[in-house]
C-alpha cells in the first residue's frame, strides 16, 4: 500500500548515493595521491559520470512512469464503468417519476369522481331536538326543524292555493320564546351555582425565629406570650428553642396563615409588643401552600 501511495510522487530516493559518489570524486580530485596515473583519474572521472548519467536516467524513467500510471487505460476503464453505471440509475429514476406520475393522475381522476357523485347527492334532514328544561320535567319543547314546515306546506296548498299565510308562523314564533326562557333559566342556575360555590383559600406556612434580650430570659414565658397572639385565620405550630451561642437560645416556632387575614408585618409586630421578653423576630421560613 506504501508504495502505491507513492507512486504518483516525485521523489529521488537514491539521492544520497549520487551524493556519497559526487563527494568522493572531489575528494581524489583534491586528496587523491600524487603518483597516480592520468589513467586511473579518467576511469574515476568516467564512472562517476557514467553513474551521473545512469541517475539521470532513472529519474527520468521515474518521472514518466507515473505519468503514465496517472492516465493509464486503468483509469479510463474506471470512467467508463462510473458512466454507465450512471446511466443505469438515471434511466431507473426515470422509470420511477414516470410510475408516481401515473399513480397521481389515478388518484386525482378518483378524487374528482368521488367529489361530483357527492355533489349529486341530497344532504340529509337533520333531526327534531327536544330540550327539557331544569324543574319542568313534564313539558316538552321542540326546537323548529326543516322537515314539518315541509310537510305542513303542500297540506295547506291543497286547502287553498291562493293562500300563501304561514299558518304554523305563531308556534314557530312560541316555540322559540319557550326555548329561550329555558335557556335563560339554565344560564341563571349555573350562575347561581358557580357563585355559591367556595373559592380556594390562599395559606402560607412560616417559620418565626423569636430572639430573646440574653440567657437570663425565661424561654417558657416568651413562648406563652408569643401563642397568646390570637388572629382570625392565625394557627400556631410546633416550636423548639435553638442554641444561638454564649449559652443563649432563641425560639423556633411554627405558624399557618391566611393570606389575606394575616400578613407577616402585622404578626412581626404583635410580637414584639412583649418588649420584656423579645428583642427581635425574623422570618426563617415562608412557604406557599
Amino acid at each position: 500500500m506504501a508504495v502505491d501511495f507513492l507512486l504518483d510522487e516525485k521523489i529521488w530516493f537514491e539521492k544520497f548515493k549520487y551524493d556519497d559518489a559526487e563527494r568522493r570524486y572531489y575528494e581524489q580530485q583534491v586528496n587523491g595521491p600524487a603518483g597516480s596515473s592520468s589513467h586511473q583519474q579518467e576511469n574515476g572521472a568516467s564512472t562517476i559520470l557514467r553513474d551521473i548519467a545512469r541517475a539521470r536516467e532513472n529519474i527520468q524513467k521515474s518521472l514518466a512512469g507515473s505519468a503514465s500510471t496517472s492516465s493509464g487505460p486503468g483509469d479510463q476503464n474506471e470512467l467508463l464503468s462510473r458512466i454507465s453505471h450512471l446511466e443505469v440509475e438515471n434511466q431507473n429514476l426515470h422509470s420511477v417519476v414516470a410510475d408516481l406520475q401515473k399513480a397521481i393522475f389515478k388518484l386525482e381522476s378518483r378524487l374528482n369522481a368521488l367529489e361530483k357523485s357527492t355533489s349529486h347527492q341530497p344532504s340529509p334532514v337533520p333531526p327534531t331536538q327536544k330540550v327539557e328544561p331544569f324543574g319542568v320535567p313534564s313539558k316538552k319543547v321542540e326546537l323548529p326543524s326543516a322537515s314539518p314546515v315541509k310537510k305542513a306546506e303542500p297540506a295547506a296548498a291543497e286547502e287553498d292555493d291562493d293562500d300563501d299565510i304561514n299558518l304554523f308562523g305563531s308556534d314557530d314564533e312560541e316555540e322559540d320564546q319557550e326555548a329561550a326562557k329555558v335557556r335563560e333559566e339554565r344560564l341563571r342556575q349555573y350562575a347561581e351555582k358557580k357563585a355559591k360555590k367556595p373559592g380556594l383559600i390562599a395559606k402560607s406556612s412560616i417559620l418565626l425565629d423569636v430572639k430573646p434580650w440574653d440567657d437570663e430570659t425565661d424561654m417558657a414565658k416568651m413562648e406563652e406570650c408569643v401563642r397568646s397572639v390570637q388572629m382570625d385565620g392565625l394557627v400556631w405550630g410546633a416550636s423548639k428553642l435553638v442554641p444561638v451561642g454564649y449559652g443563649i437560645k432563641k425560639l423556633q416556632i411554627q405558624c399557618v396563615v391566611e393570606d389575606d387575614k394575616v400578613g407577616t408585618d402585622i404578626l412581626e409586630e404583635e410580637i414584639t409588643k412583649f418588649e420584656d421578653y423579645v428583642q427581635s423576630v425574623d422570618i426563617a421560613a415562608f412557604n406557599k401552600i
